[in-house]
């Protein structure tokens, strides 16, 4: 059996594409997801602030904020893990994606995750009512076991985002050292827990829309 043909898009063609979102009549969400380092967030944040440059009522809610609290995963014995399906709230992620996808005509308050500290901080990203594109990005969008079946049936679109796998590795390893780990942890995380993280991500990438190839040259 041959495995369907996924559309294609470059920068250009996904910004087109978000704005036709945008434009629909009701609110709408749209998904990326990905392997870590693949340059989820910082796509994320350009397209979003693009958007806004031109006038669109647009809101980013990144999976992030759904981390489990450290103090958490080190009291499920997870923190060699951390950053895997099980050290994330996917329920809660789940329930606000519902609350989302209906404006009530209040302001919903999504959480954050914040990389210096390494914990959700809950609460700080405002959705305002009138937000007509809603783009959330975090590794497991696709993934299709347990209660995170339940993600993508609220995604009016997901888009998988790659990178090439050795730049990938390179950033993310890169990251690491930024938010305060030694040299060799660094490669020994991403070598490691996120290697496996991010084979298991791949193995979602048949079930998006569409798939969008970051360039190499491009921003970390």
């Amino acid at each position: 059996m041959r495995t369907p043909c996924i559309p294609q898009l470059d920068e250009s063609a996904a910004h087109s594409r978000a704005v036709e979102l945008v434009r629909r009549e009701r609110r709408t969400l749209l998904g990326l997801a990905g392997p870590p380092g693949a340059g989820k967030s910082t796509y994320a944040e350009q397209l979003v602030g693009g958007l806004r440059a031109e006038g669109h009522p647009v809101a980013l809610v990144p999976m992030d904020g759904f981390h489990l609290a450290h103090a958490a995963v080190d009291a499920l014995g997870l923190v060699p893990v951390k950053g895997a399906p099980q050290t994330f709230d996917v329920d809660g992620y789940v329930a606000l994606l519902d609350r989302l996808r209906a404006p009530s005509g209040r302001t919903v308050w999504a959480p954050r995750f914040d990389r210096d500290l390494e914990e959700p901080i809950a609460a700080a990203l405002p959705i305002a009512d009138d937000v007509r594109l809603v783009v959330t990005e975090g590794n497991y969008l696709l993934l299709d076991q347990g209660p995170w079946a339940m993600i993508r049936p609220l995604l009016d679109e997901c888009w998988f985002v790659e990178l090439d796998p050795a730049v990938r590795r390179e950033r993310l390893a890169a990251r690491h050292v930024r938010h305060g780990r030694d040299p060799e942890e660094a490669l020994a995380r991403t070598t490691g827990s996120d290697e496996a993280n991010a084979r298991l991500v791949g193995t979602t990438r048949h079930h998006a829309d569409a798939v969008l190839r970051l360039s190499p040259t491009g921003s970390p």
